[in-house]
């Protein structure tokens, strides 16, 4: 059995995919592991889009400055946070936080006070903030995909105007991360790995 260990060991960012299909049960169950990933006052801001038809993987590819690869994947999935939320006040869960005690009071009136900061803020400052959030999700999926011998690759070199403007979405959807998915076509050696003892601050 695979263990959440060997998921993360045996991950690889892959460009090169089979023509078979990607079952629409193994789409649901990856989106079902974004959906339980955990947000910030759990806003869950996390949006995403199935792309599955040639022509539209074509133009993503060239959104994303014509990574071809990403057009030869069965599915792409688009991975967006939604920002009006943090600027009409309505996803803030701060004050579910400190009605429940998970945050002492201090904490909750922190995070109110920064919520109601975030109003006055625009879809570029406010945006990177948010994508924090959308990237765990993200992880989730790209994690809970080797359980179906999927192979995913992360795309956060992207046009995001280009793509809001393909589907004609509004201000409130920022573009986080584009995500290829498919059998693996390529079995990639492990990528040389800083040591333990580089990652630790002195």
């Amino acid at each position: 059995m695979l263990t959440t260990k060997d998921a993360i060991r045996n991950r690889r960012s892959i460009r090169k995919f089979k023509p078979d299909q990607v079952p629409d049960e193994c789409i649901k169950e990856l989106l079902e592991s974004a959906r339980l990933a955990p947000s910030g006052c759990n806003a869950q801001p996390w949006r995403f889009k199935i792309i599955k038809q040639a022509e539209i993987k074509l133009q993503l590819a060239h959104a994303a400055y014509d990574q071809m690869f990403i057009a030869e994947a069965p599915v792409v999935i688009v991975c967006c946070a939604d920002i009006k939320g943090y600027l009409d006040g309505s996803v803030s869960g701060a004050q579910d936080l400190g009605k429940i005690k998970a945050v002492e009071d201090k904490i909750a009136k922190i995070l109110i006070k920064r919520a109601e900061q975030a109003r006055s803020y625009t879809l570029d400052q406010i945006g990177p903030q948010i994508a924090v959030n959308v990237a765990i999700a993200i992880e989730h999926m790209v994690l809970r995909a080797l359980d179906f011998g999927l192979g995913t690759c992360w795309i956060r070199l992207i046009k995001a105007d280009m793509i809001r403007s393909l589907f004609e979405w509004d201000e409130n959807i920022y573009v986080v991360a584009l995500l290829p998915i498919g059998y693996p076509a390529e079995s990639p050696e492990p990528r040389k790995r800083l040591p333990l003892d580089n990652l630790l601050i002195k």
